[in-house]
């Protein structure tokens, strides 16, 4: 097998691998063909009130402020004598889209939605507004558009500002939250003379929501702590009090208006959203007016474990948490439209000042509406499965007769009829826990069959990767037409196996994917049993030559190594335990073997740049506070260590690749000067000044040519791309990013040089001046002259450096949060007006790099030791599958959200990290290997 066909069939199967994680923890939970449910009892109110505070955290809102007053003092004021008040508790991923479907849609977003960033919701969903006889919206051009065109209809209006106006960087932007309410100051102005509008407006079930974007936009760019965070809270509670106002004398004081207040998601102290900490996941809600009880003073809050009471100085007023699914049925209630049928809400009684018969009534009707989804979702699966192996969810088994769910419903009734209302209340209850769990029963109904095949697909790509390793890396499989003639017996059973499978999925009318996932595994494991003499024949010879010992010792120091990788996905402080055991290993290899790997100066070398680098994965990650002195700092270092290089050590370089590499240094010390300036300027509230924001492009956009200006030798090509990606890597850095990347080179160049002087110790004849070319995408075909040697147990050592190293790269400096935490200042001084994609893919490019310096390190090794390429990445393979297979079984669906999304987000990363490995290689290739400078071509040594 050639190397491009190793590379994909090695992508095609990770591809596999990943997107089952989709198929069987992230199936769209949405079902069609439900009939809408109304409430079943008066509506309270003729129109609905809905204020988001986009980023606003529970703590700020409720709190006090350092002066002792109230940042919200009209809302609290609705707190203490008017309305109702309680938590609303988010689910992960934090973000602004899912947030919003969850309040207005009563449902968590499936991933495969999210995935597709802020834009409109690309599947069909109903909602409160979709619900409503019409809806004007005020906000953001990123929200409002998903609810308008997902309605049925045009009675969903949208009036959105420009998103040029979302400048992180542009001093006070509580104008957002001004536009909103001076737009909609203007809407109801021009209705007193409007005889069309007024009408509209007189009519029921009518909805107005405001998204208010300005106290997440000061949450990014000057953290919740801060004074302009704190005043624009102030400012939507002043504005949303002229607002109510407004209303209510356009409406002649009817109280008939029901009032909701809340956020879709809240903040960290470092200004980032995405993951689950509780400042990201608590979110306060306050509701008033039509149909919202008043203020029950007690002398306990609730029976809460936490002591927000206490510290928000409301112990003595009723709390009333809700999840965030539950404001969607709250608000169809109030104002008497059906719940979205998509709902999981659960209707919070307590909230509402209606009799306890029409609570009852409402809520059942609410269980009702939830069992619709329930029966359908159980519908489409019975009708895919074959009728012998269904398996129904045991406590609404539809056999019986009547079904026991409309069993159940009908009691309910009876009890409300007959005046038992407690009592149907905690049946309903326990009616609506059972139908939730019953609708998440058949959501996973295949996730057993389906982990069954991935857990076989992953053995079998393990066991066939390190089938080619023994077959085609040592002198054991030479005859390969003969392995295969004398294992055809396995074909018959395997082709027979494969279509088995697909009979009975074709019978049970499953999706396509349901036939990749499960035939993938029969052809894995075909071709590993093809192999199986070969396999037997490789441990017979270990035997024999007493190596059988070596390899076991080896491969336990491995999986050791890849225990602690895994577990740093936890604690990223075990990489610093990792690295402290790496710088070790002089030690070992001379207790072991007797001898130094290398000389003296690079055994101390290697051991202290690992004990530096260790340091890093201890501190806190890079994206919690703005350090801009210590971008500076490295920026400086990296410009003098740079000029010593230059006019010290590498004195014999021709002139054209020092002005090169001097060039290189003067764009460091503009981006140095750049980071200077954007930050300053931000701090001040002037913005990103044009000359920055030029000047981050320009060097973002020569920094990818410079290095294929340099000659190809392999040190000279590697100086020139770390001082290149150098550059960028500073522009996006806001605290210690520069000194870890500088710790990690340095590893790096020792762990080249430990590789050279070992090879140089051990007689083979290494030139220090060894081309990235002579490397090249080698065939590793046995027969080609450019073919190497065989593999070597020094080539698993190899292999786990690049893996760890991988993993140190990334965690050196963040975590799974900060991959799922959306904070701007990372790339201020590129952009600072809200462009989500282009923010993500500069935050993407500063995580590749480290990436990108690592592999072309590993190819460094690759070439040096002349170890064949494809199969040092079929350790690599094995090496990382091995941690996939544990995150694999890792994966949760149960306990709390934070942790279910975190062992996702680590599988995820895990099986990415394969594809991207890959990806990154090629990459690699280029960046060491292209030459665009002809007048050098072919120059070694300049």
């Amino acid at each position: 097998m050639i190397i491009w066909q190793f590379i994909v069939l090695g992508v095609a199967v990770h591809v596999i691998l990943f997107y089952s994680i989709f198929d069987i923890y992230f199936k769209s939970p949405l079902v069609h063909g439900m009939t809408p449910v109304t409430t079943g009892v008066p509506a309270p109110s003729k129109r609905l009130v809905l204020f988001v505070a986009d980023g606003l955290r529970a703590d700020k809102f409720f709190e006090l402020d350092i002066s002792g007053n109230y940042r919200a003092p009209y809302l609290r004021n609705i707190i203490e004598n008017s309305g109702a008040w309680g938590i609303s508790h988010t689910r992960v991923p934090t973000e602004s889209r899912p947030g919003h479907v969850a309040i207005i849609a009563g449902f968590y977003e499936d991933v495969s939605a999210i995935a597709k960033g802020w834009k409109e919701n690309p599947v069909q969903f109903d909602s409160v507004f979709n619900e409503s006889y019409h809806t004007w919206s005020w906000g953001s051009p990123d929200i409002l558009p998903m609810f308008a065109k997902g309605a049925s209809g045009d009675h969903v209006i949208t009036n959105s500002y420009s998103s040029e106006l979302e400048d992180f960087g542009g001093g006070d932007m509580s104008i957002l939250d001004n536009w909103v309410f001076d737009n909609a100051e203007a809407f109801f102005t021009s209705a007193s003379t409007n005889s069309t509008l007024h009408e509209m407006l007189q009519r029921d079930k009518v909805v107005f929501f405001f998204h208010l974007l300005g106290i997440d936009t000061h949450g990014h760019a000057h953290k919740p702590h801060s004074l302009a965070y704190s005043k624009n809270i102030n400012l939507v509670d002043s504005e949303i009090q002229k607002m109510v106002s407004m209303i209510e004398n356009f409406y002649g004081n009817d109280s008939l208006t029901s009032y909701v207040m809340t956020a879709d998601h809240g903040m960290t102290d470092w200004g980032s959203h995405g993951a689950g900490q509780p400042h990201e996941t608590l979110t306060p809600l306050v509701t008033w007016g039509a149909g919202i009880r008043k203020p029950i003073l007690t002398s306990n809050c609730g029976a809460y474990g936490d002591k927000f009471c206490t510290a928000w100085n409301l112990e003595s007023v009723k709390r009333n948490d809700v999840q965030q699914v539950d404001i969607a049925p709250l608000m169809s209630y109030l104002i008497g439209v059906p719940y979205p049928m998509n709902s999981i809400g659960i209707l919070p009684i307590d909230l509402l000042s209606a009799s306890e018969g029409d609570k009852a009534t409402a809520l059942l009707a609410n269980a009702e509406q939830i069992l619709a989804q329930f029966q359908v979702k159980m519908e489409q699966v019975k009708e895919r499965t074959i009728s012998v192996t269904f398996r129904p969810f045991l406590e609404l088994v539809e056999s019986e007769k009547p079904p026991k769910e409309l069993h159940t419903v009908r009691h309910i009734k009876h009890l409300i009829k007959n005046g038992q209302i407690e009592e149907a209340v905690k049946d309903t209850q326990r009616l609506i826990d059972t139908a939730l769990r019953g609708l998440q029963y058949y959501q996973t109904y295949d996730r057993l069959f389906l982990g069954a095949s991935i857990v076989l697909g992953f053995l079998g790509w393990m066991s066939y990767t390190f089938c080619i390793l023994v077959f085609e890396y040592t002198n054991i499989g030479e005859d390969r037409v003969e392995m295969v003639e004398r294992n055809k017996t396995f074909t018959v059973v395997f082709v027979a196996l494969a279509i088995i499978i697909t009979v009975l999925l074709y019978v049970q009318s499953l999706p396509f994917m349901c036939y990749t996932y499960c035939l993938l595994p029969v052809l894995l494991w075909y071709k590993f049993f093809q192999g199986w003499s070969v396999m037997t024949e490789a441990f017979q010879a270990a035997v024999e030559n007493q190596l059988l010992r070596d390899i076991i010792v080896s491969m336990s120091f491995c999986a050791v190594g890849l225990e602690i990788v895994i577990l740093s996905f936890y604690y990223r402080e075990l990489l610093s335990l990792g690295l402290v055991a790496l710088s070790a290993w002089p030690l070992v290899t001379y207790y072991w073997y007797g001898l130094w790997p290398a000389s003296t100066a690079t055994c101390i070398g290697w051991s202290v740049t690992c004990l530096l680098v260790a340091v890093f994965p201890i501190l806190p990650v890079a994206s919690k506070h703005t350090q801009y002195h210590l971008v500076l700092i490295s920026g400086v270092l990296t410009v003098l260590i740079g000029f010593t290089l230059v006019f010290k050590y590498f004195t014999t370089v021709k002139h054209s690749l020092k002005y090169l590499w001097i060039l290189q240094l003067t764009l460091i010390s503009f981006s140095v000067l750049t980071v200077k300036l954007t930050s300053d300027s931000i701090i001040g509230g002037k913005g990103l000044p044009l000359a920055c924001q030029f000047t981050s492009w320009f060097v973002l956009g020569v920094s990818i040519v410079l290095p294929m200006l340099s000659p190809t030798t392999l040190y000279h090509r590697l100086m020139s791309l770390i001082l290149s990606m150098f550059s960028p890597y500073l522009l996006l850095s806001i605290t210690y990013e520069g000194l870890f990347l500088m710790s990690l080179i340095s590893l790096l160049y020792f762990w080249l040089q430990m590789e050279f002087e070992a090879l140089d110790s051990s007689g083979r004849n290494v030139s220090e001046n060894v081309d990235f070319r002579e490397g090249g995408l080698v065939t590793d075909d046995l027969e080609s002259p450019t073919f190497s040697r065989y593999l070597e147990l020094a080539d698993l050592r190899r292999a786990f450096f690049f893996v760890f190293y991988m993993i140190v790269a990334f965690f050196g400096t963040g975590n799974i949060a900060s991959i799922n935490s959306f904070d701007p200042s990372t790339v201020y001084c590129f952009l600072t007006v809200f462009h989500p994609f282009v923010m993500g893919a500069l935050m993407f490019f500063k995580i590749l790099i480290p990436f990108l310096i690592v592999t072309c390190a590993f190819r460094a090794v690759h070439v040096l030791t002349r170890a064949p390429l494809r199969s040092l990445f079929l350790l690599v393979f094995i090496m990382s599958d091995f941690m996939g297979l544990h995150f694999f079984f890792l994966v949760k669906d149960y306990g709390s959200w934070l942790d279910i999304g975190t062992t996702i987000s680590h599988y995820v990363i895990v099986m990415l990290l394969n594809i991207f490995m890959l990806v990154l290689t090629g990459i690699s290739h280029g960046l060491t290997c292209w030459s665009l400078m002809w007048l050098i071509k072919g120059d070694k040594q300049s």
